[in-house]
């Protein structure tokens, strides 16, 4: 893994407070277990030097989506790829490049099926997802938001409804 130059503290940019870090994997399966620990460090920083709230939820939503995004990325794609964690209003954009250029589709529920349900997992724990052709590749983008609603609850729950 290569973290880039400048960016592995995170950096304050104009007059808002905006934090990234990215790294360069070679497309081990190794590698998905140091990019975890790259988004851990990373939210732990966002929390320690930016002040802000993360959830637990939110510390462990980044992770399995920075996993799943990663494991996608080293299992269909052929050489290295990037990942790149960003702060941005509230969230935490997890975006990963690699250098296959077909756009993942997410199968449809199958209770039968055994493993192959990552985007299932992402698309359903992300409050945004994209995916963008690039001239090399494709770029895969999923949003997570850094704080439960104020009572505490997962963002989204209402007791009320079951």
């Amino acid at each position: 893994m290569d973290e880039a130059a400048g960016n592995e503290d995170g950096q304050l940019v104009g007059s808002g407070r905006l934090a990234r870090v990215t790294a360069a994997y070679e497309g081990s399966p190794a590698d998905i277990a140091q990019a975890r620990g790259l988004a851990r460090d990373f939210l732990d920083r966002i929390q320690s030097v930016h002040g802000l709230p993360v959830s637990g939820r939110a510390m462990g939503m980044v992770q399995l989506v920075v996993s799943e995004l990663l494991t996608n990325a080293i299992k269909h794609a052929p050489g290295p790829c990037l990942l790149d964690l960003e702060l941005a209003e509230g969230s935490i954009n997890v975006t990963v490049w690699d250098s296959a250029p077909v756009l993942p589709v997410a199968r449809a529920a199958d209770r039968g099926r055994v493993g192959q349900h990552g985007l299932e997992i992402v698309m359903a724990v992300c409050q945004g997802f994209e995916v963008h052709r690039e001239p090399v590749g494709k770029r895969t983008t999923a949003s997570v938001m850094l704080a439960d609603d104020p009572d505490g609850d997962v963002a989204g729950h209402h007791p009320d409804i079951m």
